[in-house]
C-alpha cells in the first residue's frame, strides 16, 4: 500500500510532482521515487511513496519503469500469483516477486483490457513512453482512492485531495454543493468533490490523457450490471458457496511478506474473518477496542470486548486491547485533515488509533470486516425499512397516537442515555415515506425541510440537487428486490463514500494497510446472487452469511446483537466538547459566512443539550464540517459569499 501521485503536461511538472510526493509521505514512509520523460509538447512526472508490503527488495520500487511503460501503484492484487503463472507461461520474465511488476506486465499485454481480471484493491497511473500516452484506474469496488485535476491540457493527480489542495496554492474554490451532501450524509458522496475544480476517478473506471490534448474515458465494472447478472443467478436458484468464497478471499488477502493482523470487535463480520484467518496464520494478532466505563454507561454500549476474548481465546488469537480515552479536543482536527473532505464518522478516530497501536507494534497490515453490512443487508436500517412496510399497514390513528407519544420521551437524563428510545424516534422519523425516501432517510442526516432550514437559503437548489441525485442512483436499477435495491445503494454510495474512504484515509495517516476480504469482487458477485428473503430472515439480519459462519464460529457470536464500531458521542457532546459546540454555534467560521444559519444550528445544540432529541451525530459532523471549512478558505478565499 503506497501513495501515488504525478503531473502531466503541467507547469513546473517536476517541483509539482516531488511536492505531491512528499505530502504523501505518511501513506509510504519505506521509501520514494520518481521518474520522468517528456510527453508530447509537455512532459510527465510520476511520484511514488512505498510501504513495503511484498517484495522488500529494491525490485519492488517505484515508479517502476521496464520496455516503455512506467507505472506508480498503489494497491495490492490478490490474483498476483495466477497472473504472474499465465504471464510466465507466455514467456514474460520477471526480475522480482511484487504485485507491481505483474501488473506493469499485465497493462502491456493487455492494456484496459487487463483491468477486469485484476482482483485486488487499486489506484495506479502507468505512462506510456512510445505514445505519449498517460492513464488513470481505479478498483472495481472504489477502495483505493484517486483524485485529479485539470486545467487546460495538464492534469495533477494524487492518492490524497489535500496534496492537490496544497500544490494548487489556495487557488481551489469549496464546492458547497458538496458540502451541502455532507451534511446530508455526513460525508462527501464519491461523485462529488469538496473542492470544484478536483474530481474523484470513478470506482471500476479509467481515463487517458493523450499529448494532443484529448482525454478518453471508460467503464470497465458496473455495479448495476453486477447485481443485474447475479438477480438471473438467484432466478435460476444457482445460490453460490458463500462459506468457500469468503474463506477463499480471506486467505487471498493474508498474502504478505510482513505481519498481518486483524481487527477484532468481537461482532460477527471481524469474528468471522479473524476465525478464517487464524486457520491459515496461526497465532495471528488481533486489535479490539474499548471505552471510558462512565463512557460505555451513558451511551449504552454494548460489551463488545468479552465477545473479542471469547473469539480470541478459542482460536489461538494473540489479542490486544486498547482502550480508547482519547482527548477528542486534539484528535478532532487531526483527523478532520487526514480524512481529506468533511466526514463525519467518529469511527475514523477507532481506525486511526487501533491503527496506530498495530503500527508500533510493527505490524503494517490489518484485515477488516468492512462491507459485510452493506452487501448482506446487516445494517439496522435494512431491517427497519422492511419493518417499515408493515407499519404502514397499522391504522392511522393507532401511528399518530404511538408518534406521539414517542416524541415526548428523552433521549437521555443526566446520567445515562436511551438507546432504544433513540432507534424508536429515528424509526418514526421515515415509517411511513415512499421507499427511496425512507430508504434516505434512514441514514441520513435530515430530511428536506430540516435541511433547507439550516442552510442559507441561496443554497436551496444545491439541496434539491444533492436529494435528486440520490433518487436517480438509488432507481438506477431494475432489481425486483427491495432488500438487494438496499444493498445496491449502500454498494454504489455508502460504502466508497464513507465506510472505504475514511478506513483508507485514517489507517494510511497510521502508516498501515488495511485489507477488506468481504469487498472482493467474487464475494461482492456472490452478495447479489444471494435473494434479499435469504438476507434478513425474520429479523434477522446477514442471515445467510451466518449460515455460513455457523461451522466455524459459536452461536452465541453469531446470533449476538449487533456491535456498533462507533463512538460514545453523546458523552463526548456533553462532557469534552461542550464548549467547542457551544462556541462553533455562536460563531465559527460556518454561522459567520452565512452557510450554516446561527438560529438553526442554536436550536440543535439546545434540544440536544435537553435529552429531547439525539443530535449528537449531527454536532460531530458540523464540527468536523468546521474544522475542514477553517482549513479549505484560510487565506485569499476565507470571506467568499456562499454559492450553489
Amino acid at each position: 500500500m503506497c501513495g501515488i501521485a504525478g503531473a502531466y503536461r503541467w507547469p513546473d511538472g517536476e517541483a509539482v510532482a516531488d511536492r505531491l510526493t512528499g505530502l504523501l509521505a505518511h501513506r509510504g514512509p519505506d521509501g520514494a521515487g520518481r521518474y520522468s520523460h517528456p510527453a508530447g509538447d509537455g512532459e510527465v512526472h510520476l511520484g511514488h511513496r512505498r510501504l513495503a508490503v511484498i517484495d522488500l527488495s529494491q525490485a519492488g520500487a517505484q515508479p517502476m519503469a521496464s520496455g516503455g511503460l512506467c507505472l506508480t501503484y498503489n494497491g495490492e492484487l490478490y490474483n498476483a500469483p495466477e497472473l504472474r503463472a499465465e504471464l510466465a507461461a507466455a514467456g514474460v520474465r520477471f526480475r522480482g516477486t511484487s504485485d507491481t511488476e505483474v501488473l506493469l506486465e499485465c497493462w502491456r499485454r493487455w492494456g484496459t483490457d487487463c483491468l477486469p481480471r485484476l482482483r485486488g484493491m487499486f489506484a495506479f497511473a502507468v505512462f506510456d513512453e512510445r505514445t505519449g500516452e498517460l492513464v488513470l484506474a481505479r478498483d472495481q469496488l472504489g477502495i483505493k482512492p484517486l483524485f485529479l485535476l485539470r486545467r487546460g491540457e495538464g492534469l495533477v493527480f494524487a492518492s490524497e485531495l489535500k496534496a492537490l489542495a496544497a500544490v494548487a496554492g489556495g487557488s481551489l474554490r469549496v464546492d458547497h454543493a458538496a458540502l451541502v451532501a455532507s451534511l446530508l450524509y455526513y460525508w462527501v458522496p464519491d461523485s462529488r468533490c469538496a473542492f470544484r475544480e478536483a474530481e474523484k476517478l470513478p470506482p471500476g473506471s479509467w481515463l487517458r490523457c493523450r499529448p494532443d490534448g484529448r482525454v478518453e474515458r471508460g467503464r470497465y465494472w458496473k455495479l448495476r450490471d453486477v447485481a443485474a447478472e447475479g438477480r438471473e443467478r438467484a432466478r435460476s436458484g444457482e445460490l453460490p458457496d458463500l462459506a468457500a468464497l469468503i474463506e477463499e478471499s480471506t486467505r487471498r488477502h493474508l498474502l504478505s511478506d510482513v505481519p498481518v493482523a486483524a481487527f477484532l470487535s468481537g461482532g460477527l463480520d471481524s469474528s468471522y474473518l479473524t476465525a478464517l484467518a487464524a486457520r491459515h496464520r496461526p497465532g495471528i494478532s488481533a486489535y479490539t477496542i474499548g471505552f471510558r466505563a462512565q463512557d460505555a454507561r451513558f451511551e449504552a454500549m454494548p460489551d463488545d470486548l468479552r465477545y473479542a476474548r471469547q473469539v480470541a481465546e478459542r482460536f489461538g488469537v494473540d489479542l490486544h486491547e486498547i482502550e480508547i480515552a482519547p482527548d477528542v479536543l486534539d484528535l478532532l482536527p487531526r483527523m478532520t485533515y487526514h480524512l481529506d473532505e468533511p466526514i463525519g464518522d467518529p469511527a475514523a478516530i477507532n481506525t486511526f488509533l487501533i491503527c496506530s497501536a498495530a503500527r508500533e507494534a510493527g505490524v503494517k497490515v490489518m484485515l477488516s470486516g468492512m462491507g459485510a453490512d452493506e452487501l448482506f443487508a446487516g445494517y439496522r436500517k435494512h431491517l427497519a425499512n422492511l419493518l417499515a412496510l408493515r407499519y404502514q399497514r397499522v391504522p392511522g390513528p393507532l401511528r399518530r397516537g404511538l408518534s406521539r407519544a414517542v416524541d415526548r420521551l428523552p433521549v437521555a437524563t443526566s446520567r445515562r442515555g436511551f438507546r432504544s428510545v433513540r432507534f424508536a424516534k429515528r424509526f418514526l422519523s421515515f415509517a411511513e415515506l415512499p421507499e427511496e425516501t425512507a430508504f434516505r432517510r434512514s441514514y441520513t442526516m435530515y430530511d428536506r425541510a430540516e435541511l433547507l432550514a439550516l442552510l442559507d437559503p441561496d443554497l436551496a437548489p444545491a439541496v434539491e440537487d444533492v436529494l435528486g441525485e440520490h433518487a436517480d442512483i438509488y432507481q438506477d436499477n431494475d432489481l425486483d428486490d427491495f432488500v438487494n435495491r438496499m444493498c445496491l445503494g449502500d454498494a454504489r454510495m455508502f460504502l466508497p463514500g464513507l465506510n472505504l474512504a475514511y478506513t483508507d484515509r485514517s489507517s494510511m495517516a497510521a502508516s498501515t494497510e488495511v485489507r477488506v476480504p468481504y469487498v472482493d469482487v467474487e464475494v461482492v458477485k456472490a452478495a447479489f446472487a444471494v435473494p434479499g428473503d435469504r438476507k434478513i430472515v425474520g429479523r434477522q439480519g446477514k442471515a445467510v452469511l451466518k449460515e455460513a459462519a455457523a461451522s466455524v464460529l459459536p452461536r452465541e457470536i453469531v446470533y449476538r446483537p449487533k456491535g456498533l464500531f462507533s463512538a460514545p458521542l453523546r458523552a463526548w457532546m456533553s462532557r469534552d466538547l461542550a464548549p467547542l459546540v457551544r462556541e462553533v454555534a455562536e460563531d465559527g467560521e460556518l454561522v459567520r459566512s452565512g452557510f450554516l444559519r446561527r438560529d438553526a444550528l442554536a436550536r440543535l445544540v439546545a434540544e440536544d443539550a435537553a435529552g429531547q432529541r439525539d443530535y449528537s451525530k449531527h454536532l460531530w459532523h458540523v464540527l468536523t464540517l468546521e474544522y475542514w471549512y477553517r482549513g479549505a478558505t484560510c487565506g485569499s478565499g476565507r470571506n467568499s459569499p456562499i454559492t450553489a
